[in-house]
């Protein structure tokens, strides 16, 4: 089993969620880890974890990225980092994965599935092989205790409750 590193200047996790019930607000978490220790040409069997700086979340809005740290809905003050371990990885066709595991938001743990494509290899101009995955799941805040909204005075929410999670990852060889 190979161990990798995480090429954090080349991965990224982001999100986005309904605003207002039309419009769509993106996000990232600049801020984590991501640890894998397998066979990159084939996940099953792989140990995958990640370890996210809620701190760091940051939507192009400083208001929104505070009021995101607030009690009202990630609380980082009391809940710092979200975790995601892997518990099961299923291939489902050449390169593709479902990889389901816990993930903990706030104090909440509950499965969740990210379909998951294995981007390939390839050198980059220092020699150092990397290989690259892409990852995207979604879930419902509520589900984690995230649930403060604001009633719209023409009816539904500010903020919709299905949050699209999106993972694009750079690795390399641990040496």
């Amino acid at each position: 089993m190979t161990k990798f590193n995480l090429d954090a200047a080349h991965s990224s996790i982001d999100f986005s969620v309904k605003h207002m019930m039309v419009s769509k607000v993106k996000g990232s978490f600049t801020n984590f880890s991501a640890d894998l220790e397998g066979n990159a040409e084939d996940l099953t069997g792989a140990t995958i974890s990640f370890d996210i700086d809620v701190n760091s979340v940051t939507t192009n809005n400083e208001d929104r990225d505070n009021h995101l740290r607030s009690a009202d809905f990630f609380d980082t003050e009391k809940y710092p980092n979200i975790k995601f371990v892997a518990t099961d990885i299923k291939k489902t066709d050449d390169g593709e994965y479902d990889v389901t595991g816990d993930i903990t938001i706030k104090d909440v743990t509950k499965p969740v599935t990210f379909k998951a494509e294995y981007g390939g290899k390839g050198t980059n101009p220092w020699g150092v092989e990397v290989v690259a995955f892409s990852a995207d799941a979604k879930l419902n805040r509520k589900d984690f205790g995230l649930v403060w909204n604001q009633a719209l005075e023409t009816g539904g929410v500010l903020v919709g409750e299905d949050i699209k999670i999106s993972v694009e990852l750079q690795l390399n060889p641990a040496q």
